[in-house]
């Protein structure tokens, strides 16, 4: 794609059912810009994880309040903006999963900051209490322009 900057938006009742059309709509942009499959799977899964947060965390499963998602293509990255309005948290609180005690323990969720940060290149998380919650996420299509790659603990 040339060097330009576009900018797609979603705004959607934060639902479970929803995840597919934002699943669809992140991996046709994604397509777009020119990401191989595996990319795209790994976009897809990054911004699944980020909704599913927000609708089982920041809104306690309650359907009335939007999700917004907005796409930024800037020359060779996709910047990922997941924002909702629901109740913050304390992103420097979590730790990173012991993985092995995880599985041993066939634990299911808890890893979805842990997975968005090993998807994507660069994951940043702002929590406001009372204001709400923005994931921002990078994926680079040159993996040349990449920073090197976080620790899976940074926030």
């Amino acid at each position: 794609m040339a060097a330009k900057s576009n900018k797609f938006h979603l705004k959607i009742p934060s639902q479970t059912d929803n995840l597919e059309i934002i699943r669809d709509f992140v991996a046709k942009i994604a397509r777009k810009v020119g990401f191989n499959e595996d990319d795209i799977n790994k976009i897809e899964l990054a911004v699944d994880e980020a909704c599913t947060n927000v609708i089982k965390h920041a809104y306690d499963n309650n359907s009335k309040n939007p999700i917004d998602i907005t796409i930024q293509i800037d020359y060779q990255k996709l910047t990922i903006l997941v924002t909702d309005k629901g109740k913050g948290f304390d992103p420097t609180k979590l730790k990173t999963p012991d993985l092995q005690e995880y599985l041993a323990e066939m634990r299911v969720g808890g890893l979805g900051i842990y997975l968005m940060k090993n998807l994507m290149d660069e994951v940043e998380i702002n929590s406001k209490p009372g204001k709400g919650n923005q994931v921002r996420m990078v994926k680079y299509l040159d993996k040349g322009d990449a920073p090197p790659p976080q620790a899976a603990n940074s926030s």
